[in-house]
């Protein structure tokens, strides 16, 4: 009977670890109804709904590659995206529908964008985060209007303003995101 060589005891040993976490996994995210030990929820359909929101709506999407990636300063630039599914609006009243298919808390935050700026090159400070002043308003409470501590994966938050003419910049500002690449552009005609 031949035995196995003790490199392949090691690789039969790194499988079964990694099979046994994922069925722990799994078995975790049965046990506590689709929520992480941090209580977050796994990416997937929004799981709350807006009332009907008036004027135009724009659906804005926050999305992250999630894993060690996110974490402090292993972030890595283009590793984040926020995509509205328009970039042209009509002046007026215009509401905001924020889903977060990423892994983590994310928020969507609308200013001005002065002269010539290009979103997106807004400076970033030590905290990670951009200066608000200015800002309009803000969609960072999950499964609710307005400001919050962020929204969570799997869920959506909103915001209606009445929005003049002119050039805006959406984008998350949570520490680090929007150096991650969480801001895109709107034009208000």
């Amino acid at each position: 009977m031949k035995t196995l060589s003790r490199k392949a005891h090691i690789v039969l040993g790194a499988i079964a670890a990694i099979v046994l976490t994922a069925m722990s996994m799994l078995v975790v995210v049965f046990l506590s109804g689709g929520t992480n030990a941090g209580g977050y929820a796994f990416p997937g359909p929004a799981r709350c709904t807006a009332p009907g929101l008036p004027g135009t709506v724009i659906n804005v999407t926050a999305s992250d590659m999630g894993g060690a990636m996110m974490g402090g300063s292993g972030m890595m630039r283009g590793s984040m995206l926020l995509t509205a599914d328009r970039t042209t609006v009509a002046g007026g009243e215009v509401s905001f529908f924020v889903t977060n298919v990423g892994n983590i808390p994310h928020e969507m935050m609308i200013a001005p964008l002065a002269g010539t700026q290009i979103a997106g090159t807004r400076p970033v400070g030590r905290d990670g985060t951009i200066d608000e002043r200015g800002s309009l308003a803000e969609a960072a409470a999950t499964c609710a209007e307005g400001e919050g501590d962020g929204i969570l994966p799997s869920a959506a938050g909103w915001i209606t303003l009445d929005l003049a003419p002119g050039r805006y910049e959406l984008f998350c500002n949570l520490p680090g995101h929007y150096w991650a690449g969480m801001y895109t552009r709107l034009t208000v005609t």
